[in-house]
């Protein structure tokens, strides 16, 4: 049988086998892997360490997830990546099967006929006849390798590859490998590219190979080995290959392998990792079109590939890829309530990973802080699940009458255990940190602000960020009966007010003797420390609104809902062009509004506050509409680990974290008709005359009851019940 055959005999296996209610055949791994969202189409379990699949390039932005889909050649199958960051790492362990001799035989090869679902790639090598296949487990990638020609059939295993954005050569530190046998291979990695870090691994062949040889290597500073291996396959032209990855050991890599995949059953591990996706996706039950269902689905798809568990079998489970200036905006508030069961997890790998470095992470990888980015972003992740699983939920008039809260709240452990997590939170943001220098807090103290020309850059986002933090530090701290923390934390949070200009309407940078910077342009744009500007990754039209803890503070500041709702629809009716530094992060404009960058997330939610919903109704699907197509292009900025796709679907659904801690959620508009929730109870969402014209809320009734306000409790929803929206044609129907 020829690879081709064998591919679409593959293919079909594993999109078609499974029951009705195999949700994960909407689910589309190539969309976002063209542009900027940086995604890529690797067969993955959910929070899966291993992310094996194909690698087009390296050492350029565009490469962070080490995969382009207009790009036509491979370099070969890597074992891990980094879906939708900014900056690249990972790409460890490349494989590349190949035919013939020579350095070309090797390189690069060209594709064809490739496919991706959940749990499953396989790719087509037509000018060398080979098929790869590779399915996973949570640690161990399962590679079937088909040959037309069986006796030229080769492996080349490159420990040197990896994705990187410079100094290629030097980024493996050193290189140990050993045999255990002929069939199996171990061997340690450490590396240095956005962390530094070791790579354990076990390579294990289904054939003992007829020969193999170490490649030498042309650049001096290269110390990955190359081997290459050869294989005599017989009449049935198929080498299996299993990888499994550790970051403790090899042998911990070894008895991952044995643990997980013992076998050599193809179909069995890609029918368990599809299993392990069905059961996540299954949450979340979408009524809606075909397009839409791939979009939701594929969303759903892209936040449970992170964060992943880097931890051994038989471990706790230890979560990293915790990019927390991105992902505390909704995917964080979304896994509290489509996956409380993994959340628990979440915030003690937060706690253990604070204890390692002496401060809590900001943005984790592999088990190490790269202190990307800025503000502590897992401090309203950690608050707002102590407010929503340790004080527990009110009824509707605000009463604590639930039984399981009273028993949280005179439980001496569990107390303790948030007693020890505040004292983690304090220390964080009150004291200063050796290894951490983007905070300092003793400037804030003193002036109010970040004085621009004190610090380098940033000045106005970090303070912004961190007044966030501070905000949240003081909900927990009051929770637990410190008031005087309390009372300090919420003053420093109201430190915005010190960088609004009200005279320009404008968040503005200002220096130690309280000037405002001059020149001012709002829409210029600031890109890390490293850039003379106050803002990162945005400008001042994006980051004006950045006062998630006080929305109605922020309005009265603009003197009112009317000049605040004008100088809202000026953020969305200016020009579509930023200015200033490296701007290839502010995408998805509408006007100065930048959906492809996270700042901007709860802006068209801000609406609300001023009594204009139909205008949320407007930008919501405007922005569902634009940026959310189902091409491999079709996302506006990177995925930033799910929390593009976040928004998405909390938007679809007709709801959004406005404020990501504390449990309630401002009403949009949604964009599909039916969503019914698995929260241990169903939680139905309806949208009754939803269609293209139909984008605005007429009405909305919980339980059959009208909806007081426009915030939405969590309560509400893990208790169960309908939510209701009425839809008509005009804001005023």
């Amino acid at each position: 049988m020829s690879a081709k055959v064998l591919l679409s005999a593959a293919v079909s296996l594993a999109t078609t086998v499974y029951a009705q209610g195999d949700l994960a055949r909407w689910v589309d791994p190539f969309i976002g892997t063209a542009g900027t969202a940086n995604c890529h189409p690797n067969a993955c379990c959910p929070h899966g360490m291993v992310q094996a699949g194909p690698s087009s390039g390296t050492g350029q932005w565009k490469y962070c997830g080490g995969y382009q889909f207009e790009d036509k050649e491979l370099f070969g199958f890597v074992q891990d990546a980094i879906c939708g960051t900014g900056v690249p790492d990972l790409g460890d362990i490349r494989i590349q099967p190949f035919a013939g001799a020579g350095e070309n035989a090797r390189k690069t090869a060209v594709k064809a006929d490739e496919k991706a679902s959940p749990g499953y790639y396989a790719v087509r090598y037509p000018k060398q006849g080979i098929l790869t296949e590779v399915t996973v487990s949570p640690h161990v990638a399962l590679y079937r390798f088909t040959f037309e020609d069986p006796g030229d059939a080769h492996l080349l295993v490159d420990l040197q590859w990896g994705h990187c954005s410079t100094d290629f050569p030097r980024h493996v530190l050193s290189c140990e490998t050993a045999f255990v046998d002929e069939e199996t291979m171990t061997g340690r990695l450490h590396l240095r590219r956005w962390v530094e870090r070791d790579c354990y691994f076990a390579v294990k062949f289904s054939r003992r190979p007829k020969g193999s040889r170490l490649v030498p290597r042309k650049n001096p500073h290269e110390k990955g080995e190359w081997r290459e291996f050869d294989f005599d396959l017989g009449d049935e032209g198929t080498l299996m290959v299993k990888v499994a990855l550790s970051r403790t050991s090899a042998a911990a890599a070894l008895a991952n392998l044995e643990a997980e995949v013992p076998h050599w059953d193809f179909a069995r591990t890609a029918k368990d990792a599809r299993s392990a996706w069905n059961d996540v996706l299954g949450r979340c039950v979408v009524d809606g079109s075909d397009a839409q269902k791939t979009a939701f689905y594929t969303s759903m798809y892209h936040l449970f590939i992170a964060p992943n568990i880097i931890s051994d079998v038989g471990e706790p489970a230890f979560y990293s890829t915790l990019s927390f200036w991105d992902t505390f905006r909704a995917a964080h508030p979304l896994y509290t309530v489509i996956a409380p069961d993994r959340v628990p997890g979440m915030v003690d790998s937060m706690l253990e990973q604070g204890k390692k470095t002496g401060f809590l992470p900001i943005w984790c990888l592999w088990g190490e802080d790269n202190q990307c980015m800025i503000g502590t972003h897992s401090v309203p992740v950690i608050v707002d699940w102590f407010l929503k699983d340790f004080v527990g939920h009110k009824d509707h008039k605000g009463n604590s009458t639930c039984s399981t809260c009273s028993t949280w709240l005179n439980n001496p452990v569990k107390r303790e255990y948030w007693l020890a997590a505040y004292a983690q939170i304090k220390d964080t943001l009150t004291k200063p940190h050796k290894n951490r220098s983007k905070e300092r807090w003793d400037l804030v103290d003193k002036y109010g602000y970040y004085p621009f020309d004190v610090i380098r850059g940033e000045s106005v986002s970090r303070l912004l960020e961190c007044g966030y933090d501070d905000w949240c530090a003081g909900i927990m701290a009051e929770k637990l009966g410190f008031a005087d923390d309390a009372a300090f934390f919420k003053k420093r949070s109201e430190n915005w007010r010190n960088v609004f200009d009200k005279t320009t309407g404008f968040m503005r940078g200002r220096d130690s003797e309280g000037k405002w910077r001059e020149p001012f342009d709002p829409r210029e744009v600031g890109h890390g420390a490293g850039t003379p500007n106050d803002f990162t990754e945005g400008n001042s039209w994006q980051y004006t609104w950045h006062v998630l803890h006080d929305p109605r503070g922020l309005v009265d500041a603009f003197g009112g809902t009317e000049q605040f709702v004008r100088k809202l629809d000026g953020l969305f009716n200016q020009e579509s062009k930023v200015y200033g530094h490296d701007k290839y992060d502010v995408t998805g404009l509408i006007g100065q509004y930048a959906h492809g960058n996270e700042p901007s997330h709860h802006v068209a939610y801000f609406y609300q506050f001023a009594g204009r919903p139909d205008r949320t109704a407007e930008v919501v699907r405007e922005v569902c509409d634009r940026f959310y197509l189902n091409t491999p292009d079709g996302l506006s900025g990177n995925d930033d680990c799910g929390q593009m796709s976040a928004w998405y679907i909390f938007s679809a659904m007709g709801f959004y974290p406005f404020n990501p801690c504390g449990g309630e959620y401002v009403i949009g508009a949604p964009q599909v008709a039916k969503v019914e929730l698995q929260v241990g109870r169903t939680f139905t969402v309806i949208a009754r005359n939803l269609s293209r014209e139909n984008k605005y809320v007429k009405s909305v009734t919980l339980n059959g009851r009208p909806l007081k306000g426009f915030m939405l409790r969590h309560s509400d929803i893990m208790r169960g019940g309908e939510l209701v929206f009425e839809m008509v044609g005009a804001p005023n129907e």
